[in-house]
């Protein structure tokens, strides 16, 4: 078997580098709210932090070379998320 065919590409490293931090990322979220210890929550909330800027650099990087297009929302569909999120808040409190 030519091992070359085994060899991930920059891409390949790239999207399995921010798969791993937003997998990092979600179980932070899930330490922090099922962590009764204070100083224990402090270090996973600032490990989420962490995780979540270099989860963004990795996606621009991803988004400037094209391996991740996006498009941008329309503002009324900006605005339509806000209505939704504020009528939401609201309902649960």
């Amino acid at each position: 078997m030519n091992s070359t065919m085994n060899m991930m590409t920059e891409k390949d490293l790239t999207e399995d580098l921010l798969s791993s931090e937003k997998h990092l990322i979600s179980s932070y979220s899930t330490g922090i709210t099922e962590s009764s210890c204070q100083n224990l929550r402090n270090v996973l909330v600032n490990n989420l932090k962490s995780s979540e800027d270099e989860q963004y650099k990795i996606f621009d990087a991803m988004k400037q070379k094209g391996w991740y297009p996006t498009k941008d929302a329309q503002d009324s569909e900006v605005q339509q998320v806000k209505t939704d999120a504020t009528n939401l808040s609201r309902d649960i409190r």
